[in-house]
């Protein structure tokens, strides 16, 4: 009995949770490795875009509410998601074509990129916390929890209880239908391939007959897309608030990094290795132990690795360890 409880505890404070930030972080990390494979930069307006998307998602989702208009049981953001990526994807075809375009052109290398996507990135910023402003916003409707603990306790007897969110679910749910679609889509269409070559060898894909702008469209469009489902996941599941969308770039990108930058697949592996290192690493084992362990054995700390306080910096340790033994990630990365 005091196995399973420990069995409970683990799944409830590490393994759900972990699952369900890995998936926001690995759609996260598949936006910054496609702008990465096919633009070839690092975007570090990323985070910022994603809070735009939400921002959107939230203002429609509020404009719903006040028609009368809900999802049922499930979060009206939903339903505003559409309008969200549709106001994403433009925003990005804008500052596609009147920023970055104008440096594809001059042919500026990657360093020049990355200057650029931080200016855009601090614009974003400021538009978003002008907008909506920079406190927090619960957004999240419906049906809270799918299993309380209290209920799993009564209906298992065990002292632990394993409590499971909706928004939980949702976000594992849509996290492996849009990555399934992605991957098919790059795998087995025509256009996706055609990414692939481009990403590959610029040059030869040319010659291939392959639009490049057609290309970089598509790119863009599908990281909009992205990026909208991946900041209201995340805005759903916790709480949104702009500069915590800065902050969730750091383990983006190192989840981009350990998978092997350009490579989606390696991307989305390496958006839950993060999530399960930063949870696992910060969570105090103390309760745990003293399920498994003899009472004389009972720890008298909190059995914590590091504190939460400092969970950011398991992202930059990762990040640095990959890019000193492996730079090219767990996976061949600068491919798609």
């Amino acid at each position: 009995m005091d196995f399973l409880n420990a069995i409970i505890l683990i799944s409830n404070f590490i393994i759900v949770p972990a699952i369900t930030y890995g998936s926001q972080l690995a759609l996260g990390a598949i936006g910054v490795t496609l702008i990465y494979g096919v633009l070839r930069f690092a975007n570090f307006a990323y985070g910022d875009l994603m809070a735009f998307g939400t921002m959107i998602v939230i203002l429609t989702t509020w404009y719903l509410q006040s028609l009368g208009v809900t999802f049922g049981f499930l979060p009206t953001a939903l339903l505003a998601l559409p309008i969200g990526i549709i106001v994403t994807i433009a925003i990005s075809l804008f500052f596609d074509k009147t920023v970055f375009e104008y440096y594809r052109k001059k042919k500026s290398n990657p360093v020049t990129f990355i200057v650029v996507s931080l200016g855009l990135m601090f614009v974003l910023n400021a538009l978003v916390r002008i907008i909506i402003g920079p406190g927090d916003v619960n957004f999240m409707d419906g049906h809270k929890f799918i299993m309380k603990a209290r209920e799993f306790k009564n209906i298992t007897g065990l002292n632990e209880g394993l409590a499971i969110k909706s928004t939980q679910l949702i976000t594992l749910i849509t996290t492996v239908i849009t990555c399934s679609l992605l991957f098919y889509f790059l795998n087995k269409t025509k256009t996706g391939k055609s990414m692939r070559a481009y990403s590959d060898n610029e040059d030869l894909a040319l010659l291939s007959g392959i639009d490049p702008k057609k290309i970089i469209i598509i790119t863009w469009v599908i990281v909009s897309i992205l990026a909208t489902i991946g900041g209201t996941l995340y805005g759903l599941d916790k709480s949104f608030k702009p500069f915590t969308y800065f902050n969730n770039l750091l383990p983006i990108f190192a989840a981009t990094i350990v998978g092997g930058i350009g490579n989606p697949l390696g991307a989305f592996y390496g958006g839950f290795l993060v999530a399960f290192s930063e949870i696992t690493l910060t969570y105090a084992y103390k309760k745990f132990f003293k399920y498994l362990l003899p009472e004389n054995l009972e720890p008298n700390t909190l059995i914590q690795f590091i504190s939460t306080d400092y969970k950011f910096a398991i992202s930059f340790a990762i990040l640095v360890i990959v890019l000193i033994f492996r730079p090219n990630g767990i996976f061949k990365g600068k491919v798609i």
